[in-house]
């Protein structure tokens, strides 16, 4: 049954009351011990400080050390007694004699207090004690001389019905300061009853609820898979669709809500997001070998993260399509390079043809066509897989292109793979090494890339050499990081990113050697063979 407004508004204000009072009670109680603690414990870290300020005062050590200088100790003591307002500043040898004291007839006397022993075997402490001054508290520091000798001792003392009366002072604040805490609550809860009223837009409970219901079902309805976790890392949300795509990952053996996120999906990362406080969109996962692309958010209120959420979905078939879009971008570069090269060509024919030179013109088409021959035949003979050949002999294209001289040399036959995708991958990984080769080439006096490809047991190697500047030791270990490149400009740092990730996808391995006059890629990944070569 729904309250009355007015009923409602009483509940609030008297329960709101109540706990104001209830905590103001038990805040008095908890704050009147711990600030008697505090208080005290600064006033003992002051004497702490004090003491090691004078025995590391040189004006102290010399007056220890020489009778002519003794007398400049009672006058440095005096001077950071005055400005640090404590009770005593007392320096003594290490026969417990004063050396300096506020009555000025005790120097040359021995300290009182019987807590001094321990200073003077090269102790650091304090104590409570009673002296000519009163009960004090004292710190004892020892003072050592510059080759860490002791010659003496320091002690500060801060006077205990000084300690008492702040923490007196600070008790009466706080009574005052809870009554007009009390004050402030009781007019609170009239304003927060008020606000709440306001806040819920008339709302009743049961259309809260129904709300709250209508979100859930909303989050269950969505097609990607989400999960959400609290500030503990704690599981408290996955919908549907995450359920469906765990228990194709053999992960559903218990109920995720409640869980440590580390615990049931450790591939996640969730934990991650929630210490470095920004997002991570589209990245690529692996739940038990399903693939996955995720955006990981954090939840931020005021400033502070109070949880963490992932949106993900199976990924197989778009990255199929992705790695085949890549090769469909590397083919795109070589034909331009060739569609370039062409046009280059044809324009040195059409001078010819415009000067009459007919007879160099048949020497430069008969020239171009032995070379392209050979050039095709050279590669054509050892590749026999026509998409690898064909995107070899664009490189050759894009490379002389960019006045680069790129050398293809097999040293065996490579046959075609049984796995026709295992070619787009090899495609992914040489496209990369090639182009940051050509790239780093540039500015070198010798323009030189070589490639070298041989298999041997069911095994491809490929060696990518280069003669640039070589590769940085302080990058060879970041290089293949994602968005981390040594070129400027936007969109950069992902060529080398995908190239290990296709040639972790193929189980191979890949190796740097940077030298001076250049880097060496070499790559090994098994190669099944047995395809048919479709000309």
């Amino acid at each position: 049954m729904t309250l009355p407004r007015f009923k409602l508004s009483s509940i609030i204000i008297f329960f709101i009351c109540l706990v104001v009072l209830i905590s103001l009670m038990i805040t008095i109680l908890l704050i009147t011990e711990t600030t008697s603690e505090s208080i005290e414990n600064q006033l003992e870290e002051k004497a702490v400080n004090i003491s090691r300020i004078v025995a590391e005062s040189q004006v102290i050590r010399n007056g220890l050390l020489s009778t002519e200088m003794e007398t400049e100790i009672q006058d440095y003591a005096t001077t950071i007694q005055k400005a640090t307002d404590v009770l005593f500043i007392v320096v003594m040898d290490m026969e417990g004699i004063r050396k300096s004291h506020p009555d000025s007839q005790q120097i040359g006397k021995f300290f009182m207090g019987g807590d001094e022993k321990q200073v003077l075997l090269g102790e650091d402490y304090t104590s409570r004690s009673e002296g000519t001054l009163g009960k004090s508290l004292r710190s004892f520091t020892p003072i050592m001389d510059t080759k860490g000798k002791q010659i003496g001792a320091v002690a500060v003392g801060i006077s205990l019905e000084e300690v008492q009366s702040a923490i007196w002072q600070n008790q009466i604040k706080i009574l005052m300061g809870s009554a007009v805490g009390l004050l402030i609550g009781i007019i609170g809860a009239f304003w927060l009853a008020w606000y709440i009223k306001k806040s819920l837009f008339g709302l009743e409970p049961y259309a809260i609820a129904r709300i709250h219901e209508e979100r859930n079902q909303m989050l269950e309805s969505v097609y990607e898979g989400i999960i959400a976790i609290d500030a503990d890392s704690k599981i408290v949300l996955v919908n549907k669709s995450a359920r469906r795509l765990f228990y194709e990952a053999g992960l559903m053996d218990e109920e995720p809500i409640g869980m440590d996120s580390n615990e049931f999906l450790p591939g996640a990362m969730l934990e991650q997001i929630l210490n470095q406080k920004r997002p991570d969109l589209d990245q690529e996962q692996k739940f038990n070998g399903i693939s996955v692309i995720s955006n990981r958010i954090p939840l931020v209120v005021n400033d502070q993260v109070i949880g963490a959420i992932a949106t993900f979905r199976d990924k197989t078939e778009v990255n199929l399509l992705a790695e085949q879009l890549t090769g469909v971008r590397l083919y795109a570069d070589s034909l331009r390079a060739q569609s370039h090269e062409f046009m280059n060509q044809l324009h040195v024919l059409l001078g010819m043809i415009k000067l009459e030179e007919y007879e160099q013109v048949k020497q430069f088409i008969s020239k171009l066509t032995d070379h392209q021959a050979h050039e095709v035949a050279a590669v054509t003979h050892y590749i026999k897989d026509p998409v690898l050949s064909g995107f070899i002999i664009g490189k050759i294209s894009y490379a002389r292109e960019a006045h680069v001289e790129l050398t293809i040399q097999c040293e065996t036959e490579i046959p075609c793979p049984e796995d026709p995708a295992v070619t787009h991958e090899i495609i992914t990984i040489l496209g990369n090494i090639v182009d940051n080769a050509i790239d780093s080439v540039m500015e070198s006096e010798r323009k030189l890339v070589t490639m070298e490809l041989s298999y041997i047991d069911n095994l491809l190697e490929m060696t990518v050499a280069d003669s640039g500047p070589g590769i940085p030791r302080n990058r060879e270990e970041t290089i293949f990081s994602k968005g981390v490149s040594s070129k400027k400009g936007e969109n950069r740092g992902f060529g080398l990113y995908l190239t290990k990730n296709s040639v972790e996808k193929l189980e191979g391995s890949i190796d740097i050697m940077s030298e001076r006059d250049g880097a060496v890629f070499s790559i090994i990944v098994p190669y099944e063979v047995g395809g048919e070569c479709n000309d």
